[in-house]
């Protein structure tokens, strides 16, 4: 006498309804890492401004790895400078006068452009997390203003590749 087994073909297993269960999860994993943020920067023509300076402090002010930053899309108007070096935090930053490493991002217009310009860069901060930022600038004449547009202010110099 031949049996016939009931069982539906399409009855998952346990692993397969846990798969399925955790892949949208899964899949976002990497989105939910990474924080966009868009900022604007005027800056003069011909001369070097500091986009981004990131310290090695983690959140409870010890000090942590080496922070990476990463240009994914370079300016098509201007170079990159991008160096390592020591600062002390200013005393209305969140960790006060704190000695840390830092990794900084310089841009330059190349002589004479002025006009609208645009970097992004992946920065992974000591504890892992990377974030992008994406800085659009807007390069204008010797004499224009420079700054970021969107008030951001961190109490240090700017203008030059001295960190």
């Amino acid at each position: 006498m031949l049996r016939l087994s009931r069982t539906s073909p399409f009855r998952p297993t346990l692993a397969l309804a846990v798969l399925i269960a955790a892949g949208p999860v899964l899949a976002a994993g990497p989105a939910l890492a990474q924080a966009a943020k868009v900022r604007e920067h005027s800056v003069a023509s011909g001369k070097q401004v500091r986009l981004v300076m990131v310290p090695n402090l983690k959140k409870d002010c010890s000090l942590g790895p080496q922070p990476e930053l990463k240009v994914t899309s370079p300016p098509k108007n201007g170079a990159l400078i991008q160096r390592a070096g020591k600062v002390k935090t200013p005393a209305t930053y969140r960790c006060p006068n704190v000695e840390a490493n830092v990794q900084a991002l310089f841009y330059e217009s190349k002589a004479g452009f002025t006009g609208s310009d645009e970097v992004t860069v992946e920065i992974k901060g000591t504890d892992g997390n990377v974030s992008t930022q994406t800085i659009k600038l807007t390069v204008g004449g010797a004499g224009t203003k420079e700054g970021p547009k969107d008030g951001a202010k961190d109490g240090a110099k700017k203008d030059t590749t001295d960190l």
